[in-house]
């Protein structure tokens, strides 16, 4: 099984793939962020995502992917353009027929750390030792979405 994890964003959207061999280590295949310059129009950062994930897709051939749910933001500003982005990583997944899975930020944290409130170094710090990595992913954008991916596959595996 091979996971595509999302954490979404505008200016940053982490992603991370793992392999998921039926017995043996998870693997993880490929990490990133695509980012986009700050004041460039909305709708050309949205384009910038789009054809950057069909590349991802491309190039890793996932089975699935997982994406961060959108959790209330204090800046409305931002919660919308991060659900726009959210938006295209889900039309992109359905127009590859990719099987959509999707984890509140609270879920992916208790699930890799215990505490549904760990901060972006304990994640970081999580995935390396999970994937046994001598060093973490950074940005911590793409450690979050390869975090995404890692609970994806636990869950899955629970049912």
């Amino acid at each position: 099984m091979r996971i595509l994890g999302v954490d979404p964003g505008t200016g940053i959207c982490g992603f991370g793939v793992i392999d998921v061999p039926k017995k043996g280590s998870t693997l993880l295949l490929d990490s990133g962020a695509i980012t986009t310059p700050p004041h460039t129009p909305l709708p050309d950062r949205l384009l910038d995502i789009y054809d950057s994930l069909h590349e991802i897709i491309k190039e890793d051939r996932p089975d699935c992917i997982a994406i961060e749910k959108l959790f209330f933001m204090q800046n409305i500003t931002t919660g919308i353009s991060v659900a726009e982005a959210r938006g295209v990583v889900l039309l992109v997944a359905r127009q590859k027929n990719l099987p959509i899975f999707e984890y509140s930020p609270n879920e992916v944290k208790k699930a890799m750390t215990g505490y549904g409130h760990a901060d972006k170094k304990q994640m970081q710090e999580m995935v390396r030792v999970f994937l046994k990595m001598d060093t973490v992913i950074k940005p911590d954008d793409a450690a979050d979405a390869v975090a995404i991916a890692i609970v994806h596959s636990l869950f899955r595996k629970m049912l």
